[in-house]
């Protein structure tokens, strides 16, 4: 109980309540594309659409069975296959995303829609895996140029969930050793920043906790923005990929 406490993440808890929500509004039987699945951690909310899985299993790290091992940029299934993609936590890992955005709106059905989450703040991850950060204003540009319609974009977590974040980063990574080398000054200052380093890890659970009863949008940013798109006809050929 106190490790799952400690390991709290709002940015979990929401991304899960609006996959959940997401998923609801997918058909029975419709056929869903989960692009960059990883572990699949959503595929049981898809339980009643026929579900296929894409990656390109280069990461060290553990992976469910993917239906396709591959780029995203080149996914080996026909044009119009699916009714829905899945598009989680992907994009900032992937060199070039107009590309991978194309053909995602290639194997998309005419009408067809895409959940996308990706962040905004968060360290540097799945090195050497990781090379962007993405404003909401980044978002709409990228999928209106690639053939992707933003029905709506919105914050994925609150302010508290950004803020704990940063307190716990700075509980985890404060260089408090580093200060004893500064001699007498830092044997003084050595004690107050061991303090602050546990003040700083309880108040990032607090605020964790306080994010998931008030997701507060008002100032500030998001850890991460999540969107969801269609398909879009308009500018069709300008989305298609050069001769």
């Amino acid at each position: 109980m106190l490790k799952r406490l400690l390991d709290f993440n709002a940015s979990r808890y929401w991304l899960k309540r609006e996959m959940i929500e997401f998923a609801r509004t997918v058909p029975a039987n419709a056929l869903v594309l989960d692009a960059g699945a990883g572990d699949s951690p959503y595929r049981p909310l898809f339980a009643h659409c026929r579900y296929e899985a894409a990656d390109f299993v280069k990461v060290d790290k553990p992976y469910a069975a993917q239906t396709y091992i591959c780029d995203l940029t080149s996914i080996p299934v026909e044009a119009e296959r699916f009714d829905c993609v899945i598009f989680n936590q992907v994009m900032e890992h992937v060199p070039e995303p107009e590309l991978v955005l194309r053909e995602l709106r290639r194997v998309l059905k005419p009408g067809g829609v895409l959940f996308y989450s990706a962040p905004l703040f968060y360290e540097e991850h799945e090195q050497p895996y990781d090379f962007y950060r993405y404003t909401q204003f980044g978002v709409r540009y990228l999928f209106t140029k690639a053939g992707l319609s933003v029905r709506a974009i919105h914050w994925l977590e609150g302010y508290f969930c950004t803020a704990g974040y940063q307190l716990r980063s700075m509980a985890r990574h404060l260089p408090a050793g580093e200060i004893l080398k500064l001699g007498l000054v830092g044997l003084l200052l050595w004690p107050f920043l061991m303090l602050m380093r546990g003040c700083c890890f309880m108040i990032s659970i607090l605020f964790q906790l306080i994010d998931t009863r008030h997701r507060f949008t008002g100032a500030a940013y998001p850890k991460n923005y999540f969107a969801i798109a269609e398909r879009s006809e308009i500018g069709a050929e300008a989305a298609k990929p050069a001769q």
